[in-house]
């Protein structure tokens, strides 16, 4: 999977925000490639009614539907036709006790998981709470100019091996720095299944050309 993550961009918001989701789309059948995408919540409901490639939520609360003033509910993204989650992304950190019952009542309504680790230590206990998928981010090189896969290639090829150890249902994706095709086929062959980028895709001029390029990438 290229999995797209949109943040909270001007580049990536609004009406743009679905630009982009029918690039992807585009791009995906084109390529016959799996690729989601992860809109602001502002923007999630319009783009997951126009768009047939899968959508992820930036989060989740850990309730069910009732007076919980503010919070997104699990039951409100299933409806919406939501097909995912991301939780713990390093620019959202959330609680242990909270990820569990985040995760919990996300597979509860049948939305796939997906759950961010800065390192091979946290990525081990994620993988014990059995999400679909862990994308691995060292912090210090998200939003940078050299991939996970070039700078810290063993953090990749452990972080599977130990994952896979505890859970062998688990996807791995990579993050951080991931910029085009050969840090896209490095990740594969250490062992990831995807990649999970943001500026590299919403800050491009031409957004086309990238999405293609990354998606290239995969096996």
């Amino acid at each position: 999977m290229l999995l797209i993550n949109f943040k909270a961009y001007a580049q990536s918001s609004g009406e743009k925000a679905l630009e982009i989701a029918k690039t992807c789309e585009k791009v995906s059948k084109k390529l016959k490639k799996n690729i989601g995408i992860v809109p602001n919540c502002l923007d999630i409901v319009n783009v997951s009614g126009k768009t047939k490639i899968p959508v992820f939520s930036q989060g989740v609360s850990v309730f069910e539907p009732g007076a919980h003033t503010g919070s997104t509910t699990a039951f409100s993204l299933k409806r919406v036709g939501v097909k995912g989650v991301v939780l713990n992304h390093a620019e959202n950190k959330i609680e242990k006790a909270i990820l569990k019952k985040a995760i919990e009542i996300s597979k509860q309504y049948k939305l796939k998981v997906l759950v961010c680790a800065k390192d091979i230590k946290e990525a081990a206990y994620i993988a014990k709470l059995s999400p679909d998928y862990i994308a691995i981010e060292p912090p210090e090189l998200i939003g940078g100019k050299i991939s996970v896969s070039t700078a810290k290639p063993e953090i990749i090829s452990k972080g599977v091996k130990k994952i896979k150890s505890i859970n062998r249902q688990i996807k791995v994706l990579v993050g951080a720095g991931v910029h085009n095709k050969e840090d896209v086929r490095k990740a594969i062959s250490l062992g990831a299944s995807g990649v999970f980028v943001a500026s590299s895709v919403c800050k491009a001029k031409n957004k086309r050309k990238i999405i293609e390029e990354l998606a290239g990438g995969l096996k």
